[in-house]
């Protein structure tokens, strides 16, 4: 299909300057001439309304090749970030304006049916890995009621039934990482906000938190779930205390347990990495708390220090 034919940025703004210049110099050169004929005052107000009249054509073009395809790109981008199901603008200004916003629009559409593809795929192995992990738990019930079972076959059994809990528990941080990088948390919150559902779930950590009423552009739900997957990890480090510091656009946590070794402190965010994989861990808990802050516009780094470990949290 052939595309309609659309004018430069330049052209459409160039155009305009010269037509209002031009305009403007032929009303000096009427008024020279109509003025002694029918009086200054009259002819002024008469050139008046006919260069309004006649400037309303290049204004309606602005409007019309600039504003109003900007404004319409502007409101399917939003609609797109909340995840809302907008359909694409179709007519454009400009050549510039046209290619800018195609881009944009591709762009968005690439990105949806990537997260479409993500969902699918882990639908999909959740789905078919669903069965046989069902079929080792019940082998599992089904053997360990065999009263004949020798102990060195019930440690096997043992071990079966651990690696089976492992694969569930891989299957459930899976899903949990692919939701984190379709859902949202619109809104915005203060950690005061938050703070004491945070303290009810973790009682045996003191929280200390100063600049409570700094905004973050997240919702409480949103930053409940990574506050408490971070206070989940200092306490498994053997934390007593966790002092939370809320700053225009930055939140940090520092807590007084063992802290990260330096080995393990670059791969602390990659999925499934874990050192608590013997007890059940997943390593998927910091991997869902940088995607749910991406998705927000935020990041989390891991910064050195002296005592325990400190996170700081930055929305741009």
């Amino acid at each position: 299909m052939t595309r309609k034919w659309r004018p430069s940025l330049g052209l459409v703004i160039g155009g305009a300057l010269a037509g209002t210049l031009v305009l403007s110099f032929l009303g000096l050169i009427a008024l020279r001439y109509l003025g002694p004929e029918i009086g200054f005052r009259q002819a002024a107000m008469i050139l008046g309304v006919i260069i309004a009249a006649i400037t309303a054509v290049p204004g309606w073009l602005l409007v019309r090749l600039l504003l109003r395809p900007i404004h319409d790109l502007e409101t399917y981008a939003a609609a797109q970030e909340q995840g809302q199901d907008a359909p694409a603008p179709r007519h454009f200004g400009t050549k510039e304006i046209d290619t800018t916003a195609r881009g944009v629009i591709s762009m968005a559409e690439a990105l949806r049916d990537r997260e479409a593809t993500i969902r699918s795929y882990t639908d999909h192995v959740t789905h078919e890995l669903k069965t046989p992990v069902s079929a080792i738990r019940a082998a599992v019930e089904l053997l360990s009621d065999d009263p004949e079972l020798c102990a060195d076959n019930r440690v096997l059994l043992e071990q079966i039934n651990g690696a089976r809990l492992q694969m569930e528990a891989q299957l459930e941080a899976l899903r949990e990482a692919a939701q984190a990088r379709e859902v949202r948390y619109l809104g915005n919150c203060d950690i005061s906000e938050v703070i004491a559902e945070l303290q009810g779930d973790h009682p045996n950590l003191t929280l200390t938190l100063e600049g409570d009423a700094t905004r973050f552009p997240i919702s409480g739900k949103g930053m409940a779930i990574i506050l408490s997957q971070l206070l989940r990890n200092a306490a498994e480090h053997g934390a007593q205390t966790v002092q939370l510091v809320a700053t225009a656009g930055q939140l940090t946590l520092q807590d007084d347990g063992s802290g990260i070794s330096d080995g393990n402190a670059a791969r602390i965010f990659e999925p499934f990495f874990t050192t608590k994989r013997e007890s059940g861990g997943t390593g998927m808990g910091l991997a869902v708390v940088r995607s749910i802050l991406h998705a927000h516009r935020g990041e989390i780094a891991l910064v050195p220090s002296q005592t325990g470990t400190r996170f700081e949290i930055d929305f741009a």
